[in-house]
């Protein structure tokens, strides 16, 4: 309940934002600048690329003292960011993530950054994918840069699996039997071969259930209707979706139960699902691995997507020099050293040739499948105004499936009586 009431007053204090006056920069401006921008990742190659983007940027910019990326538990992100605002300790720019993005864009708490990108000299601002900005936008302007539109895919230990005596999802694959139904055959195969995890959405963990819109999405379910108004959680699709789901966790044992903590990265599990930013993680793995794309689920072949956007905050001490970095940071030469993490909007750049050359971990097929296709086809996760009480709302709501006896067509009837008042305001 503490946690709840926090994010609640974190996003209300960010709302009321826009009526403290608004303005295209920040105070203090004149002077020696420090730039602070808070990102959810500590990843260390992140953290070093970022910079010596940073440090090339200062080169021509002596007026800019410091840049500092302040890295933000995930979990946590969301609400230490709002937090930071309320208390007036904004940073200047924001890693913003993307079932955040409609308060943020509504809020009036970030600056709009269409003048400052046309403006950047070689900055291409029309290559910008419209799909990929779409989140980000309101009334004609772009409120953030789609800094990661990054698909979801299954990563695999090939040699768990093979240790279990099963296909691949690489064979399952070329035989056209790479669904959902067999993913889970195999995964409870490792698990009861290998006393391994099956296979882990990553960042779920009971807690994020957004991400099980990885799994959902397959059967045509949503957690609500396009314009955000109707529940979609009482839906045919969507009990179909997590009564297979519930099957595979407590009875088939392919996901691993409520309280098992897993990291497929520490090979704890023969697959995951999680996005491509992660491949860092295996640069000095131990174990045979793939990357696949998610299984056809019901309704067929599907791709979801999870954004992360970067914006300046408004109210940020120097928002126009933030805004000028942020013009440089995602410039074309930038955005291609980026792109072997962060695939990002630009179409020239979303090419086998190009994401290779910084993806030296993934194989020009591993690329075309789960990044370029998932890019061009895929659905962005959940996201909704009001996201921090939605969220908790769901969440808590969601609380008694995670049981082997739950009743999971009530549980999700009790899901949308929860969120039907939140979804109407």
């Amino acid at each position: 309940m503490r946690a709840r009431t926090t994010a609640a007053v974190a996003v209300a204090a960010l709302l009321g934002l826009t009526a403290c006056g608004s303005g295209s920069g920040g105070a203090g401006d004149d002077g020696p600048i420090t730039l602070r921008m808070t990102t959810w990742s500590a990843n260390e190659a992140h953290v070093a690329l970022f910079e010596e983007i940073a440090a090339e940027y200062r080169k021509t910019h002596p007026d800019v003292t410091s840049i500092t990326f302040d890295a933000i538990p995930f979990e946590n992100y969301t609400t230490t960011l709002t937090t930071q605002i309320a208390g007036g300790n904004p940073p200047d720019l924001a890693w913003i993530l993307e079932n955040a993005a409609p308060d943020f864009v509504s809020s009036g708490a970030l600056l709009p950054l269409d003048d400052t990108l046309k403006g950047a000299d070689g900055y291409d601002f029309d290559e910008l994918a419209p799909a990929a900005t779409k989140l980000w936008q309101a009334d004609g302007k772009l409120y953030g840069y789609p800094f990661s539109t990054s698909p979801f895919g299954i990563f695999v230990n090939t040699d768990l699996v093979k240790a279990a005596g099963a296909q691949t999802p690489a064979e399952l694959i070329a035989a056209n039997r790479w669904n959902w139904q067999n993913a889970a055959k195999l995964a409870a195969s490792v698990n009861a071969k290998t006393g391994r995890a099956g296979l882990v959405v990553r960042d779920f963990d009971y807690k994020g259930w957004d991400n099980l819109s990885t799994v959902w999405t397959g059967w045509g379910a949503e957690a609500w209707s396009a314009d955000g108004k109707t529940c979609g959680f009482d839906r045919p699709e969507m009990v179909e979706a997590m009564t297979f789901l519930h099957r595979a966790t407590f009875t088939d044992r392919a996901f691993p139960g409520p309280g098992t903590t897993t990291d497929f990265f520490a090979a704890e599990a023969g697959m995951t699902v999680t996005q491509i930013s992660r491949a860092s993680l295996l640069k000095d793995a131990k174990f045979g691995w793939d990357l696949v794309p998610l299984p056809a689920g019901p309704k067929g072949d599907y791709a979801v997507i999870g954004q992360g956007g970067l914006g300046v905050l408004r109210k940020g001490r120097h928002a126009d020099a933030a805004a000028d970095f942020l013009a440089y940071f995602t410039n074309p030469a930038n955005s291609a050293k980026l792109a072997q993490f962060f695939p990002p909007p630009r179409t020239s750049l979303l090419t086998t040739e190009t994401l290779a050359k910084t993806n030296p971990l993934l194989k020009p097929e591993q690329l075309e499948a789960v990044v370029i296709d998932g890019i061009s086809t895929g659905v962005v996760k959940p996201s909704h105004t009001g996201q921090a009480e939605l969220s908790q709302a769901v969440r808590s709501a969601l609380d008694p499936l995670w049981k082997p006896d739950a009743d999971v067509p009530a549980v999700l009837a009790g899901v949308c009586t929860a969120i039907n008042p939140l979804l109407a305001k």
